[in-house]
């Protein structure tokens, strides 16, 4: 096989030429839609990585907003349970002063109503023991002026006590 050095250097030229035209006219066109293409790619990835930030942070701020609302929740909770054992323990108190005032009240009744009973019975008490005596008394008593005034005036002592 011989070689043609013609050919070769015909060739060479025509590439040179070939890459100059193409570098002159198309190279610059295709690195720039290359380069465009690139830092579309760049930017999408940029955007995903600020997305997926985005995504972290908003993720996060819920969770911390679930957890402060799970310690509002449990205050709410602890809150009601105190009111309610406040109130709790009032009435008790107040009922025990209510318990308390009615028994007072029942214990003066009952005194009274006693006082009102040991009255009656010594005024009937002291009424029959008059009658008793006064019965007695005349059975006994003479004729005789001076014992008749005794009696009178016991009876008029006796009966104004009574």
């Amino acid at each position: 096989m011989t070689i043609i050095w013609t050919n070769i250097v015909f060739s060479i030229v025509a590439f040179v030429i070939l890459y100059i035209l193409l570098s002159k006219f198309a190279f610059s066109k295709l690195f720039g839609i290359m380069e465009k293409r690139r830092e579309l790619v760049m930017q999408q990835m940029d955007e995903a990585a600020k997305t997926r930030e985005q995504a972290v942070a908003y993720v996060e701020e819920q969770k911390q907003a679930l957890q402060k609302a799970r310690e509002e929740a449990q205050q709410i909770i602890q809150q009601s349970q105190a009111t309610s054992l406040n109130q709790a323990d009032k009435l008790i108190d107040q009922a025990k002063v209510e318990a308390a005032r009615l028994k007072n009240e029942a214990v003066r009744d009952i005194a009274n109503e006693k006082n009102k009973a040991v009255e009656a019975l010594r005024s009937e008490l002291g009424s029959a023991s008059v009658r008793i005596a006064s019965k007695l008394l005349e059975k006994e008593v003479k004729a005789d002026g001076e014992q008749e005034q005794l009696v009178n005036q016991y009876l008029k002592e006796v009966g104004g006590r009574s």
